[in-house]
């Protein structure tokens, strides 16, 4: 008896299982850098833009705040010098039972911090590097800027972006960081081994989770957090801006018009949809009901999607042949 051959169906096969491949592997790297933010457990820390163990020394007009909170807390020391020229937002909580319970949070958060894989950096100085999302180390387990590191978000305001340095982080005088394309302070980490010191007039960006201490010298400008776990937080006429992430806004103007804005730019004509990310400007033209993909997750599901349909709709197609 003749059997009936259908290479079409193996051939559909192939590409299904293709198509299928390709999403697997883009789609896992990408849930997990999405679900990352998750995995740092911050707990009642994120009200504190200082906390220390052991003492609080301040010299000069410092100034404390931000939208996440602007609090300063000590535990279990008592001692906290110059506290008199520190401007705050938020409580100062010496020795209680809130700053203990911080304490406690910021060893579950520092410890959440070394969990992730880390990609080795072939120098301990991040200056002149434009980073993207993920999780960076150095064999040396030390960590450096010099000069001016950028931490590119991709477009994705939720990228967050971890440091790890086994024992000291160290920024030199008039050193700079910088956020673009969506990237935001509130998802930048660095866990350190030991202790961190910042340089005169430096700008640094991101929450300090420190083992030891923590050193802020004169007119260095933090965005984050400086968090100790058993030794002190030395300020000197710093601003430590502690602001919560920004999340995305909808407003309708029009029927037809809409425009969605987190700290950027859109611009809209008629008939059309924009939506923008911190540091970031999309522009769509007249006539245009969906935004083109842009960068980061969101292309690569794109693309995925639609090598997903053409493989599947040319297996159908043989088959139907």
């Amino acid at each position: 008896m003749n059997q009936k051959r259908i290479p079409c169906l193996s051939s559909h096969r192939k590409l299904f299982v293709g198509a299928a491949s390709v999403a697997f592997a883009v789609l896992l790297p990408a849930a997990a850098n999405a679900a990352m933010p998750a995995a740092v457990r911050a707990g009642t820390t994120t009200t504190y833009g200082v906390l220390a163990a052991s003492t609080i020394t301040n010299t000069g007009a410092t100034t404390i705040s931000g939208t996440a909170g602007g609090d300063i807390g000590l535990s279990p020391g008592t001692a906290v010098t110059g506290s008199a020229s520190i401007t705050r937002s938020g409580v100062s909580h010496i020795t209680d039972t809130a700053a203990s319970i911080a304490q406690t949070d910021l060893i579950t958060a520092f410890n959440d911090l070394g969990v992730p894989a880390a990609t080795q950096l072939s120098s301990a100085d991040l200056a002149g590097r434009t980073l993207t999302p993920g999780t960076y180390n150095t064999a040396g387990g030390t960590l450096a800027n010099s000069g001016t590191l950028t931490l590119n978000g991709g477009g994705d305001p939720s990228a967050v972006f971890i440091f790890r340095a086994a024992s000291t982080l160290t920024t030199s005088t008039g050193s700079t960081m910088t956020l673009t394309n969506g990237a935001q302070a509130c998802n930048v980490y660095w866990q350190v081994g030991s202790s961190a010191t910042l340089g005169v007039n430096s700008t640094f960006i991101g929450h300090i989770y420190a083992l030891t201490s923590i050193t802020a010298t004169t007119g260095a400008r933090i965005t984050g957090q400086l968090l100790a776990r058993n030794g002190a937080v030395t300020l000197d006429t710093n601003t430590i801006t502690n602001n919560a992430c920004v999340a995305a806004v909808t407003t309708t103007t029009a029927a037809s018009r809409t425009t969605t804005t987190v700290r950027g730019t859109a611009t809209t004509v008629a008939g059309s949809t924009a939506t923008t990310v911190p540091g970031s400007t999309e522009t769509t033209v007249e006539g245009s009901g969906t935004q083109l993909p842009g960068t980061g997750i969101n292309t690569l599901i794109w693309l995925v999607g639609v090598i997903t349909i053409v493989g599947l709709a040319l297996g159908i197609f043989r088959v139907r042949r």
